[in-house]
């Protein structure tokens, strides 16, 4: 178990170290493991810079060393900890911050609004961008967006993030609640 704390006891939570245990983890999980991953800290949100946002904003983690490092975008927990898990492992991720609604642009979503009952499909989700990755664009973008279909339809929410219902709030709001310049 990998504990990142701000308490002078433990690893400090930096951008580096946070970013270092969720690949851990994934390199240390297998099919059948069950995986918990729990964030407390600042979630904040930041310009999209890919175009992939539909309200043209990241949703981020935030760091003790942001000033320096920056702020970890949910881009790039997708990439370092969600695409690369292998199938079969159950994860489930409690973020406890801001924004956290979407923080790992997953395709299933669960907002804690007492008016949803089951989940619901993240359409903001591109399965074909997520199985292009490390694969060769010569395979023909016809075969990437069939198995996109496939996988679209297939998929069972394994993976879940749990996300307060405030923090879906803020993600939609024009406020500049814990936006960090």
């Amino acid at each position: 178990m990998t504990i990142l704390m701000d308490d002078g006891n433990h690893k400090s939570p930096t951008k580096s170290a946070i970013l270092s245990a969720y690949k851990k983890i994934v390199k240390e999980s297998k099919e059948g493991d069950v995986v918990f991953c729990h964030y407390s800290g600042h979630g904040g949100r930041i310009k999209d810079d890919n175009g992939d946002e539909d309200d043209g904003h990241d949703e981020t983690l935030i760091p003790v060393d942001f000033e320096k490092s920056g702020q970890i975008r949910d881009d790039d927990l997708l990439k370092i900890l969600v695409h690369p898990m292998a199938a079969g492992v159950r994860m489930t991720c409690c973020m406890d911050c801001c924004h956290s609604g979407t923080v790992l642009d997953l395709p299933y979503r669960f907002t804690a609004d007492g008016d949803v009952e089951e989940m619901e499909m993240n359409e903001r989700v591109n399965f074909t961008d997520a199985l292009w990755t490390g694969m060769s664009i010569a395979v023909g973008v016809a075969a990437g967006n069939a198995v996109a279909s496939a996988v679209t339809s297939a998929v069972a929410p394994e993976m879940m993030i749990l996300g307060g219902g405030p923090n879906a709030i803020h993600e939609y709001s024009d406020t500049g609640c814990c936006t960090v310049a």
